[in-house]
């Protein structure tokens, strides 16, 4: 079982980014996952940016890819979608299909990103013709369901292993508006970056105080955090070959080490991460709703 490091849904300030980076490099990941999946306004980050922290990050050991942004809206999105397909030095993760059709164009190899609702077997196999090198589950799919799936590939000639978001606020919806600028009350296009304020989302509250959702500009996560760390031998005997990590801005270190526990079956059955101070939902793996949380096993 190995680790990746998703990329960061957040934005952070390039200092914030590079510190992040730096200290990933120690921790016992196999894949890092870099770029801006969310909003591209979010310019203080270019793709040389971006290449040097991958460059650090694989002198370091890890295997490197650039994600591409989740929602296109324009014409200049496409020139930086070019731009990163073009990168030649790592494979990308498509995360809409207008980075599937560039990356096929190409003859490219790329990763479908959870975005992309990859359900089955047909689908899968049409994208491996075309350059699937691995493929991340869709968060809303359950254990059975992704179980089902997988017993349909072990018969097939399908080779691209299967990865699972495993922890972090689950990337849930994104959308033409900005839910950030709205709650400052600025139009999108003259956002002021608000964004930056809130280094790991705006959290949304019910009249009950729950936090249903984190508003992250454009995009909706999951309010609770997705935690599948009681899950990776499930997992393992499913045969997932990657669990995804969510990045958090604070206390990640001891996320990475509490999974990388995890894999090599030295977890406790109870233990709480005490620098992440955030509920926990294990719902949509269990098949229940998303913001659940069920008890494993």
């Amino acid at each position: 079982m190995q680790l990746s490091l998703g990329p960061v849904p957040f934005y952070w300030t390039r200092q914030r980014y590079a510190a992040f980076y730096r200290d990933a490099a120690d921790w016992p990941l196999d894949i890092v996952y870099l770029g801006e999946t969310v909003c591209s306004r979010r310019r203080d980050m270019k793709l040389d940016d971006w290449l040097g922290i991958g460059r650090e990050l694989q002198e370091a050991g890890k295997q490197v890819v650039l994600s591409s942004q989740t929602l296109i809206e324009s014409e200049a999105d496409l020139r930086g979608l070019r731009k990163l397909c073009a990168n030649g030095e790592y494979v990308i993760e498509a995360n809409d299909h207008s980075a599937l059709q560039l990356a096929t164009e190409a003859g490219l190899p790329f990763v479908a990103g959870p975005a992309l609702n990859l359900y089955n077997l047909a689908s899968l196999q049409r994208l491996a013709r075309r350059g699937l090198v691995r493929w991340c589950m869709p968060v809303e799919l359950s254990r059975e369901g992704l179980a089902a799936l997988l017993a349909d590939i072990v018969d097939s000639d399908l080779k691209a292993p299967c990865e699972v978001f495993a922890y972090g606020h689950l990337p849930l919806a994104w959308s033409a508006r900005c839910f950030t600028a709205r709650h400052h009350a600025l139009p999108k296009d003259r956002c002021q970056f608000v964004c930056q304020q809130y280094p790991e989302g705006l959290p949304l509250r019910s009249q009950e105080s729950c936090e249903v959702f984190t508003l992250n500009g454009i995009q909706t996560l999951s309010g609770a955090c997705y935690d599948l760390r009681h899950e990776i031998a499930d997992m393992r005997r499913l045969g997932v070959t990657v669990a995804r990590l969510g990045p958090r801005s604070e206390g990640m270190a001891e996320v990475v080490a509490a999974f990388d526990r995890a894999r090599r079956d030295d977890l406790p059955p109870r233990d709480p991460l005490a620098l992440v101070e955030a509920d926990a939902c294990t719902g949509y793996w269990h098949g229940k709703a998303g913001m659940g949380r069920v008890a494993s096993g």
